[in-house]
């Protein structure tokens, strides 16, 4: 019976471990999207929805908060978010 448990984890491991590792690395941004810069991605991003604003229209800590909504918005990575928000803070 023991013998039996410890395979049949042993079994499920083999097939859950590989499958999270995919998902887990299907999320990272591929190396295309992660050498574009800030003014690149918001130019690709911010356009799908609606006019792009110009930096100068928010102060940087606005900015600030526009990013941070807008990464759940428009499903952009940590990375996207930061360099889009340095662009727009210059």
């Amino acid at each position: 019976m023991l013998k039996t448990k410890n395979i049949s984890i042993l079994i499920v491991s083999l097939i859950c471990i590989p499958s999270f590792v995919a998902l887990t690395d299907s999320c990272k941004p591929s190396q295309k999207v992660a050498a574009k810069t800030g003014v690149q991605l918001w130019a690709e991003n911010c356009q799908r929805c609606h006019n792009t604003p110009s930096p100068n229209t928010f102060s940087p800590e606005q900015w600030e908060t526009i990013g941070m909504h807008m990464q759940t918005r428009a499903l952009l990575t940590e990375t996207e978010r930061k360099k889009i928000v340095e662009f727009l803070k210059q």
